[in-house]
């Protein structure tokens, strides 16, 4: 798909790039742009996207979601990031633990650890390097827009499958595998 360019505002944190809640703020406001959010081809199947500039040198996807589609558990290989609905309605579901980045293929989750929240009208959230979730959209009739940013750009995503308890590393994918 065809890059779209959407102005930045870089106002870079300590590290040179935006803070979390700058991305969440970009995040917001380019929902909010119907143009761009209508130019997303949406198809019944599977989730499309277009990938955009984000401020300060972050990386940003315009995401659609069909209904009954997800991510699947994943994290986003130490880069912070914000999401934000542009329509439709997303379910977050997370996981409020630290989990170690290197040495392991199964985890089993502590009691208490998850999380969960709905999204939908231009609301979203912002997390750390550290945060591991998966997004749905549980509707089983109605699409979802959404607009991610990270920063920095994804240098990798950590797939994971989840039985119960059991956190299980599945998978390492690199930027080439998702553009």
């Amino acid at each position: 798909m065809p890059d779209v360019r959407t102005p930045a505002r870089p106002r870079p944190d300590a590290t040179g790039g935006p803070t979390a809640a700058e991305l969440l703020d970009f995040a917001r406001r380019t929902a909010a742009d119907a143009p761009l959010v209508a130019s997303l081809p949406l198809d019944p199947e599977g989730r499309t996207w277009i990938r955009l500039d984000g401020p300060g040198g972050s990386e940003a996807w315009l995401i659609g979601w069909p209904p009954g589609t997800g991510t699947g558990w994943h994290d986003h290989g130490g880069s912070h990031g914000a999401f934000a609905a542009a329509s439709g309605e997303l379910t977050e579901q997370s996981l409020a633990a630290q989990l170690p980045t290197e040495g392991w293929k199964t985890l089993e989750l502590a009691d208490g650890v998850d999380r969960q929240r709905k999204l939908a009208g231009g609301r979203g959230r912002a997390f750390g390097p550290h945060h591991v979730h998966q997004v749905l959209n549980l509707s089983e009739d109605t699409h979802a827009v959404s607009v991610h940013a990270y920063y920095p750009p994804l240098p990798l995503m950590r797939r994971y499958s989840r039985t119960g308890p059991v956190l299980r590393l599945e998978e390492v994918e690199l930027p080439e595998d998702w553009r």
